[in-house]
C-alpha cells in the first residue's frame, strides 16, 4: 500500500481498534458513537482494501485473526503517536503554558531580547520559547517554514505573504580604533570622512550588510571591506585591534578603551527594527499575547 492510502485509512484504524478491544461490533459502535451498520461497512472496507480477513465472527462476538493481531499491534502504536502529537500541539497553543517560536537578529540577543523575555514572563511565567538567532534572510526563512511564529528583524520585508510593522529605531555609529585620527571627533563625523578606510562589516545575507552598503553609497563611496563576520562584538574587537572601521549598533555595555564610537552626522545612520509574521497563518493565544506585548514596549530601551 502506498503512503497516501495509509493516511486515508487512518480514521478506520481507530474503528478497527475499538472493535478489536470490545470483541463485539455492537458494543464497539456504542462506545465510539457510530451506527453499527456504519462500523460494519467500515471494517469490511478495511478488510477489502488490505485483502485479508481481520476478524473471525462467532455469533455476536468477533475474534482477531493472525493478520488482525498484527494490525492491532501497529495500529495501537500509530494511534498512540497521533494522540501524543495532538496533545503536544494543543499544549503549544495553550495560552498559559504554550510555546512560542521567536526568531531575532543576532545583535538583539545581547540585551534587547533577554530583557523583553524577562518582562513578558513576569505575566506569562509558564510560556515556553524556542529561540532562533541569525541573519535577516535566515529569519524570514524560519518564518516561512513555520519554525518561527514571529521575527524581530531589519530591514522590514516587502513581501506579499508577510506582515511587517515597525517597532523601534536603532542608531549605528562609526566605530574606530582609539588611536585613529577620527577618534577625536567625538561630536560626530560625516560618513564620507571614512571613505578611504578599510571597513569591517557583516557578511552578505545579514540585513545590516545591505543597509551599511546603502549608507556608504549615499555618502558617495563603496566601502572597501577587509573583514566580514556575523557577530557585532567580534567586529568591534577587530576595530579595537586596529584592523579597520565599522558601522555598528551602539555597544550595550561601555565600549572598550580600544574603540571609540562616533555619531554619524550624514547620512542618518539609523535602521528600523520591526515585527514580522506570516500573513495568513493563525496565531496561537501565547503568540498573540507576545505580539501585543511587543507592540506596547520599547524594544531598545536601556536596562
Amino acid at each position: 500500500m502506498d503512503e497516501p492510502w495509509a493516511l486515508a485509512v487512518a480514521p478506520r484504524l481507530a474503528q478497527f481498534v475499538a472493535v478489536a478491544r470490545a470483541e463485539h461490533m455492537t458494543h464497539a459502535a456504542e462506545e465510539i458513537g457510530v451506527p453499527q451498520s456504519t462500523l460494519s461497512r467500515s471494517i469490511a472496507r478495511l478488510e477489502a482494501d488490505l485483502g485479508v480477513g481481520l476478524f473471525v465472527r462467532t455469533g455476536r462476538t468477533v475474534r482477531l485473526t493472525r493478520e488482525g493481531r498484527t494490525l492491532l499491534r501497529h495500529a495501537e502504536r500509530a494511534l498512540g503517536e497521533l494522540t501524543a502529537a495532538v496533545r503536544e500541539i494543543q499544549g503549544d497553543a495553550d495560552e498559559l503554558h504554550g510555546r512560542i517560536g521567536l526568531a531575532f537578529l543576532t545583535t538583539l540577543g545581547v540585551a534587547a531580547v533577554p530583557r523583553l523575555l524577562r518582562d513578558f514572563r513576569a505575566t506569562h511565567p509558564d510560556v515556553r520559547f524556542t529561540l532562533m538567532q541569525g541573519p535577516h534572510a535566515l529569519l524570514l526563512e524560519r518564518l516561512r517554514s513555520g519554525d518561527a511564529d514571529l521575527a524581530l528583524t531589519s530591514p522590514l520585508p516587502d513581501e506579499p505573504g508577510l506582515v511587517a510593522e515597525p517597532l523601534d529605531e536603532e542608531e549605528l555609529r562609526l566605530a574606530v580604533p582609539a588611536d585613529h585620527p577620527l577618534a577625536t571627533h567625538r561630536e560626530g563625523v560625516a560618513l564620507a570622512e571614512a571613505a578611504r578606510e578599510p571597513f569591517i562589516g557583516f557578511q552578505r545575507g545579514f540585513g545590516m550588510r545591505g543597509t551599511v552598503d546603502a549608507w556608504c553609497r549615499e555618502a558617495g563611496f563603496v566601502p572597501r571591506v577587509a573583514f566580514e563576520g556575523g557577530d557585532a562584538e567580534t567586529l568591534r574587537g577587530l576595530v579595537g585591534a586596529g584592523l579597520g572601521v565599522a558601522l555598528l549598533p551602539m555597544a550595550v555595555h561601555p565600549a572598550t578603551p580600544e574603540v571609540v564610537e562616533l555619531p554619524v552626522t550624514t547620512p542618518r545612520t539609523t535602521r528600523t527594527i520591526g515585527l514580522v509574521r506570516v500573513r495568513d497563518r493563525r496565531l496561537t493565544p501565547p503568540v498573540q499575547a507576545l505580539e501585543t506585548f511587543l507592540r506596547h514596549r520599547p524594544l531598545l530601551r536601556t536596562w
